[in-house]
């Protein structure tokens, strides 16, 4: 459960539990949470309300030297024991302060994320947007790479791997291990990460992220899924950043290294973040009606809108170049922009629910690499779209998309194949983003420059596969 709600139960908690030291934390704009420490000692009630200053010049994507001074300012609704330190530590997440203005800084993803859900309320809409990620994740047990003048090369080490059943191993190779596209979901010891999920499960519920799944995935060599429970925007995506450093952490511990990369193995299932959403208004879900699997018109157009902004949200939602290895059609991933109750291949799913309480839609061609904090604002920002702008989606895709004719086939759209097309759709669809200050064009300016980096840097390094298809001709 959460451990606080205001400054004094902060205060309180540092003095039961003789915490040390406080670490701030915020989230950069690539979606890597960085962090600060402070003695306890220096944390009061004028330090609340004062916030910490720090350098924002050094966050990539962020201010220029001329302008760096920022603040740190605490939420004491996140206050955390953090479980991994030696010593006593309690972590804040932050909001990101211009001083000058004392208003969330513009590129800050958390106070992004904040302005969706004030936008949602300002547009008189709803009041709650519901998010629920289902980020997975693999666990490796070594992973080495290098790229040099010499050449380039990633060496994946998994005992559960695949490829495994021919390795020498210390006390004898055992076997058991997930075959390709095996590992959704045989009991031990074909599945060896059991302990290590249960631990990450134990520490996630002590920080408050109440667990409601876990499970090995479908790749080999070590996928995995710990489903969390949905809640409203901001806090869903502090809990996503929760998840990745216990993740991160819990594997470390085992000596075990665990990554959120889109497509680490090539020939076996990439990893999603399929995001559930619905939009509340007084404590009725406004998505749930009689239309088309039960779900109301207002989610029609909701799913309308992230149709049509799709391939500009994709530079959010998909944000790496690697992200576009698990997007490729015709291999079971959803780049299929249509949406049904009863296909998965389709990119908009609406789960079988039992009450209204739980009619939503699921977008599944999010990834795990996506800043959630920036994800599900640009989710919303696209839905609402759709709302405002009666934005229907057509009908739904009840065949299997992966296996329709030719001409059937390319009547349906696709999202991008590319992180630049992506980064060119956004450049040239962002008035949706930008409506109630939610994204800045500054923003949007600056983001497209920094992930062009990634491709740039992408396009000019030799591959090894190109030598197969090349070195001889």
């Amino acid at each position: 459960m959460a451990l606080a709600k205001t400054a004094a139960d902060v205060l309180k908690l540092i003095k039961e539990n003789d915490i040390r030291f406080v670490d701030l934390r915020f989230t950069d704009t690539i979606g890597k949470e960085q962090h600060v420490s402070i003695p306890s000692h220096v944390v009061d009630d004028e330090w609340f309300e004062a916030g910490h200053a720090f350098d924002g010049s050094s966050i990539a994507g962020w201010k220029g030297i001329q302008a760096s001074d920022m603040l740190l300012l605490p939420d004491p609704s996140t206050a955390n024991i953090d479980p991994f330190f030696d010593e006593p530590t309690l972590i804040l997440t932050c909001d990101v302060i211009e001083p000058a203005t004392g208003k969330g800084y513009d590129r800050d993803p958390r106070s992004l994320a904040r302005r969706a859900e004030a936008y949602l309320k300002t547009s008189g809409i709803g009041d709650t947007a519901y998010f629920g990620p289902e980020p997975e994740f693999f666990i490796f047990d070594n992973i080495r790479w290098n790229t040099d003048l010499s050449g380039t090369f990633v060496k994946i080490g998994s005992d559960e791997g695949a490829w495994a059943t021919a390795d020498e191993v210390q006390g004898g190779n055992l076997g058991h291990r997930p075959r390709l596209k095996g590992g959704y979901f045989p009991v031990p010891p074909v599945d060896s990460h059991q302990d290590i999920r249960a631990s990450m499960v134990l520490i996630l519920e002590e920080m408050g992220v109440p667990v409601e799944v876990f499970h090995h995935e479908v790749a080999n060599a070590g996928q995995n899924e710990i489903g969390t429970k949905f809640s409203t925007l901001t806090q869903r995506a502090d809990w996503t950043q929760i998840l990745k450093y216990v993740v991160h952490n819990v594997a470390h511990q085992y000596g075990k290294t665990a990554t959120f990369m889109p497509k680490p193995i090539v020939g076996d299932n990439g990893s999603g973040m399929h995001v559930h959403q619905s939009i509340w208004k007084d404590g009725k879900n406004l998505f749930a009606g009689n239309e088309y699997a039960g779900l109301s018109e207002t989610a029609l157009f909701y799913i309308g809108g992230i149709i049509k902004h799709a391939k500009a949200l994709n530079a959010i939602t998909n944000p790496g170049t690697n992200s576009y290895r698990r997007l490729v059609p015709h291999f079971e991933a959803p780049v299929k922009l249509a949406y049904s109750a009863k296909n998965r291949s389709a990119s908009i799913r609406i789960p079988h629910v039992a009450s209204e309480k739980g009619r939503r839609i699921e977008a599944r061609f999010p990834d795990p690499l996506a800043n959630p904090y920036l994800c599900f604002a640009a989710l919303l920002m696209a839905g609402l779209d759709g709302i405002q702008n009666k934005i229907h989606p057509g009908d739904p895709a009840d065949k299997n998309l992966y296996d329709l004719p030719p001409e059937e086939d390319k009547l349906i759209p696709t999202v991008c194949a590319s992180l630049d097309e992506a980064l060119a759709a956004l450049d040239a669809d962002r008035e949706f983003l930008t409506r109630g200050g939610v994204f800045t064009n500054e923003w949007i300016d600056a983001y497209i420059d920094l992930k062009m980096n990634d491709v740039t840097r992408s396009r000019m390094n030799v591959h090894p596969v190109e030598f197969d298809m090349y070195y001889s001709l």
